[in-house]
């Protein structure tokens, strides 16, 4: 009897062990999430005015999520945010000394230019979701494929002022929200909402801009 009773409180105790270690990690990564999250926002909303400001927080708030997406096993999503890491340097300096060396104006590329576009990319998505489904241990490879695809052509538009740009983010976005939500990452889900109507509001501000601006070249 006394051995039996022993066993319980032995196995009680590593549970309750183990779920306020689990806790305890879960509340830090919600911590992380929470200030990646207010750190995106601050991104998209300093770049729906092309703020200079809004490189930093990106940098900022990727670094964060990059050690996020490792940890659920979201790897490409961890990859591309390494890859927002350079974007953001790249973009800074584009916006502050590209063009003529006083910065980028906005700017539209043509229809003929998407299409080709987005199937060469779809086409490196299929390509990398096979890839990541069989020799990795990744979940919803081609789904998290395709967001990585996508948002690397549209991290690049971005830092070049593309107009378009936002509607393939709120693409992006959207599918993303799926991504995020079936790995319980319940803030950041929250975050991608917001950030489809943010990225609307954004093209409609940019497009402005570009048809006010006097020496903007249509590629």
């Amino acid at each position: 009897m006394c051995a039996n009773s022993f066993l319980v409180v032995l196995t009680l105790t590593t549970v309750s062990d183990a779920l306020t270690e689990a806790l305890a990690q879960a509340s830090a990564m919600n911590l992380w999430e929470g200030l990646a999250v207010v750190l995106a926002l601050a991104y998209l909303l300093f770049a729906m005015r092309g703020s200079l400001w809004c490189w930093p927080a990106a940098f900022f708030s990727t670094l964060i999520y990059t050690v996020l997406f490792w940890e659920v096993s979201l790897l490409m999503e961890s990859v591309l945010n390494g890859y927002y890491l350079l974007m953001a340097l790249y973009g800074f300096w584009q916006w502050r000394y590209g063009g003529r060396g006083d910065g980028l104006s906005y700017q539209t590329w043509s229809a003929s230019t998407h299409v080709r576009l987005i199937g060469l990319t779809a086409l490196t998505a299929l390509g990398l979701g096979y890839v990541m489904d069989n020799y990795t241990h990744a979940d919803l490879a081609y789904l998290d494929s395709a967001t990585t695809c996508f948002a690397v052509v549209g991290t690049v538009m971005t830092a070049r002022k593309v107009v378009e740009n936002w509607l393939y983010w709120v693409v992006i976005d959207l599918v993303s929200i799926y991504l995020y939500m079936s790995k319980g990452l319940v803030l950041t889900s929250g975050l991608f909402v917001i950030y489809v109507g943010l990225a609307l509001a954004s093209y409609f501000s940019w497009r402005s801009a570009y048809r006010t601006q006097g020496n903007a070249v249509a590629a």
